[in-house]
């Protein structure tokens, strides 16, 4: 049997198991290669290349056995390999985090927020961090930007910790602990604020497959509207901002509960790859309109 016959193989297994995708993956093929390929120590970009390459029988062995676990378990395949990728950069991911998988990545990578930023930008902050990601890629985007990297839970900072030493980052990421803008009160404003925060409204978190509910509750669950956290950050973020500054923030499908929750705010909607409404960009000046 060669890899991509295993892989074809473990693909209608996980399409017969109806499992489901969204967490660094959309369909059972690339499910598939992501867990064969890394059971049998493959590069996970280096299909093309072993291809046509025989598997032993023990090697396809352990690789259905990851694939029977994915499907036991329901659990994201990350949790599984304990590695995630995103935008082309590998991160460390257990239980304790959701699987890194958010859009303003794209926005950094893209440079679709560059042009709100200027050489006065000197100080970025990711809020709700989780295991570190948009900080390391923030950082790895902008090398003359220092970057805190900010949660409520200890145990996502454990990870981003190890993620901001594996990509060598100790000197310009820092980590701060605490309910959201709590975690940096008494620092400096920043220029930049990053965020993809808990948004998911109470009805969606109830129809959450398995593989979604596997993950932290407290990185997901975003009350009634899913705009309990989004409420309150932005009231106090410009306390945090500098006179320019800009504010990027995730609420994936919830555009209309946003709205109905801040009808008048004016916000720019970035492109994604998942559509124009799942990202949106606001600034310093239009936050304080919230409070008048």
């Amino acid at each position: 049997m060669t890899t991509l016959e295993l892989i074809e193989q473990m693909t209608a297994r996980l399409e017969q198991a109806g499992v489901s995708f969204g967490h660094g993956t959309t369909n059972a093929f690339d499910e598939a290669a992501w867990l064969v390929l890394w059971a049998l120590g493959q590069p996970l970009d280096g299909l093309d290349m072993v291809a046509d390459q025989a598997v032993t029988e023990g090697k396809a062995a352990a690789a259905r056995a990851l694939v029977e676990r994915r499907i036991s378990t329901r659990k994201p395949a990350a949790y599984l390999t304990g590695e995630a990728w995103l935008q082309g950069v590998p991160f460390s991911v257990d239980e304790r985090v959701i699987v890194p998988r958010s859009l303003i990545a794209e926005c950094i990578a893209e440079a679709t927020i560059d042009p709100w930023l200027g050489a006065e930008t000197q100080r970025v902050l990711d809020l709700c961090t989780g295991n570190g990601s948009l900080a390391v890629l923030a950082a790895m985007a902008w090398p003359d930007i220092g970057v805190v990297a900010a949660d409520l839970s200890e145990d996502a900072l454990a990870v981003a910790r190890t993620n901001v030493r594996r990509h060598e980052l100790a000197d310009r990421v820092t980590l701060a602990q605490g309910d959201g803008l709590a975690a940096v009160a008494g620092q400096p404003p920043f220029d930049l604020i990053l965020c993809n925060p808990p948004y998911v409204n109470s009805a969606s978190m109830a129809a959450l497959p398995a593989e979604y509910r596997a993950e932290p509750v407290l990185a997901l669950a975003g009350g009634e509207d899913g705009m309990d956290f989004v409420r309150k950050l932005l009231r106090e973020a410009p306390a945090h901002m500098t006179p320019e500054a800009v504010l990027v923030l995730e609420i994936g499908h919830e555009r209309e509960h946003f709205e109905a929750a801040f009808p008048s705010l004016d916000v720019v909607w970035l492109p994604t790859s998942a559509g124009d409404d799942h990202v949106l960009l606001v600034t310093r000046q239009a936050l304080t309109t919230l409070s008048r």
